[in-house]
């Protein structure tokens, strides 16, 4: 028995909330870094569409969604011009937390877009649930990388990836209940983001031999 996610429209609005959350985390990072506006805009897009850039790829879907939707793109773009002034006005607020709130967020939207999208196009449960995986974490590394930083997912074991994994299989196994697709894809998320905030709050750690 095998369920493929119909509400593409719903998945849509998931993954531009995504986008616009991913850019946020970027444009806070970037100013961190004292990025000028170039800096802004290429931190901002490779943490919005670095994940399903990645889950394309390995999809082999053509053409890649942001060149798809072009709006995308020149959504973060003009984001980009108006985050950078916004962003000096902002800085007694920019803090750590922020950053982690956006990224929670993200993680959870992108990676229930992430396997929704990977069922969609018939993959294998399991290799789903990675997609989802990767579509929630990718970008973050990009992001991290791009800034100098060794990626926060790899550096604090703190169980992003987990997180979202977990909540991808929420999601699957929610599909085999009478709940609506609509109701399991936020309810996923919701749960992601959930994880990630507990673990960040309470200083979760993965084992480790240190």
């Amino acid at each position: 028995m095998s369920h493929v996610p119909v509400h593409v429209s719903l998945v849509t609005v998931i993954e531009i909330v995504a986008i616009l959350v991913g850019a946020f985390s970027g444009f806070v990072e970037a100013r961190r870094k004292r990025m000028d506006l170039v800096g802004v805009f290429t931190v901002a897009f490779i943490t919005a569409f670095g994940g399903g850039t990645l889950r394309d790829i390995l999809l082999d879907r053509r053409p890649l969604f942001w060149v798809m939707h072009q709006e995308y793109a020149i959504l973060i773009f003009v984001l980009a011009l108006i985050a950078a002034p916004l962003m000096r006005t902002l800085k007694q607020i920019l803090s750590e937390r922020l950053i982690v709130i956006a990224d929670a967020i993200g993680l959870g939207l992108f990676a229930v877009a992430g396997v929704s999208q990977a069922q969609a196009a018939g993959m294998p449960l399991f290799i789903a649930s990675m997609m989802g995986v990767i579509t929630g974490i990718f970008g973050g590394v990009l992001r991290d990388i791009v800034c100098n930083e060794v990626p926060m997912v790899f550096r604090d074991g703190k169980p992003y990836a987990i997180c979202a994994f977990f909540g991808c299989w929420m999601y699957i196994g929610l599909q085999y209940t009478d709940v609506s697709d609509d109701v399991a894809l936020w309810a996923s998320a919701a749960s992601i983001t959930v994880m990630r905030l507990v673990t960040w709050k309470f200083e979760l750690h993965l084992p480790s031999d240190k």
